[in-house]
């Protein structure tokens, strides 16, 4: 059998990937800094935490609709071209909110960049699956580190200009430029390699005149996993520090550690993660994270002691970390021929979690305690154990995994 790498080229194939990890570094280097910047907004317009709540829950529906564009745009001109114009308009959005001078400009700004958000998150899915299929075995895990490690930078960015008493206007806007010197990386060296991105739409009816079925089945059981996911994962980065200094009466120094923890566990779990998958596969990996996930979080409901929440939260970053790259690899096995469609409609769920963990779980914190509220993404760690099966042991192409795959 020929191998896919040498097919494809396997130079072509690294600086696609390499290119790929950059357009996933600069989405989380993008968003960590406009997350960590909220309070600096709400000083520069007088906006109070309503107003950042309503901020966010417009980001995320409008996130949905991005994401919705981007398999449009993908159909017709392929995932890489579909990238690069998110990352632009992301660097649109983020350089008006940036530079704003007043309430209006900000919140038309922090809405394109919700858009792009959501056409970014798509498009970045997209390449990475495509080039999963390539390589042959998995390496979505390795996309997501790469997120992760712009997320710390990002938020280490924000903090030594705040520190440095650098003004938002000045600092912010290397977040649009390291957005367009990923989209000029993606445009150069992105992967293309469906037929759309070679003949156009008309190519995709010659090479398979069958209308799709969306796998709903399917996408809906890795959707409730991702909800699961971003549930947690939003809660912990909105409200861990706020439970540490409010309800565990932790040093105000102390209380950012939690989801300093949380982060450095997740890029762990990155990092690691495909080689597991090769060796143990992606079921066995989905339920390990899912009570991994589960344990620490209960710890952080039960404790009463700051240090052993900040040990529960860097446990459920450990389990929880891989859990959305393999959400996005199962996709892909759906329905080999049409993974963009499928990873734009899954990738939706996303933001349906980041609501569910931001608006839901301080709605409960603020009704009774954010000790209860975090009980909601213990719960749906649970039902990603639950729904591990539905991941499948699948390998990019379709054929059954070879669980001990060498690295």
């Amino acid at each position: 059998m020929t191998d896919p790498r040498r097919a494809a080229g396997t130079g072509t194939l690294a600086r696609a990937r390499l290119a790929v990890s950059a357009a996933f570094a600069a989405q989380g280097f993008g968003f960590a800094a406009m997350l960590t910047s909220e309070p600096g907004f709400k000083e520069r317009f007088g906006i109070d935490d309503l107003a950042i709540t309503l901020v966010i829950l417009g980001v995320c529906v409008l996130a949905g609709l991005g994401s919705a564009t981007a398999e449009a745009v993908a159909h017709r001109w392929g995932s890489a071209r579909a990238l690069v114009i998110g990352l632009v308009v992301a660097a649109l959005g983020v350089g008006t909110a940036a530079l704003a001078p007043d309430r209006v400009l900000f919140f038309a700004g922090f809405g394109v960049y919700g858009w792009a958000l959501g056409q970014v998150d798509a498009g970045t899915n997209m390449q990475a699956v495509a080039l999963q299929h390539r390589y042959g075995r998995s390496i979505l895990t390795s996309f997501y580190a790469a997120w992760s490690a712009g997320g710390i930078l990002g938020a280490l960015v924000v903090s030594a200009h705040v520190a440095a008493h650098i003004p938002q206007q000045e600092a912010l806007p290397v977040v649009p430029v390291v957005a367009l010197v990923a989209a000029a990386v993606v445009r150069r060296h992105g992967w293309r390699d469906t037929p759309q991105e070679t003949s156009g739409p008309s190519a995709v009816a010659a090479a398979d005149p069958r209308p799709f079925v969306i796998p709903w089945s399917g996408i809906l059981v890795l959707g409730l996993a991702i909800v699961g996911y971003y549930v947690a994962d939003t809660a912990v980065s909105t409200w861990s520090s706020i439970y540490l200094r409010d309800t565990l009466a932790a040093a105000r120094a102390v209380a950012p550690l939690g989801y300093a923890a949380y982060l450095a566990t997740t890029l762990l779990s990155r990092l690691a993660g495909d080689l597991v998958v090769r060796r143990r596969g992606r079921v066995t990996v989905v339920r390990l994270s899912g009570v991994l996930g589960a344990v620490g979080l209960l710890g952080v409901v039960v404790t009463g002691s700051p240090a052993v929440a900040i040990v529960g939260l860097a446990v459920a970053g450990l389990g929880l970390g891989v859990v959305a790259p393999l959400c996005f690899a199962a996709a892909g096995a759906l329905a080999p021929g049409q993974a963009d469609a499928v990873i734009a409609r899954l990738n939706i769920f996303n933001y349906v979690g980041a609501v569910v963990g931001g608006v839901f779980v301080g709605a409960i914190g603020t009704g009774s305690s954010l000790r209860i509220g975090f009980l909601l993404p213990v719960v749906l760690a649970v039902v990603v154990v639950i729904v591990a099966p539905g991941f499948g042991d699948k390998a990019p192409d379709g054929r059954e995994a070879r669980v001990a795959e060498a690295s």
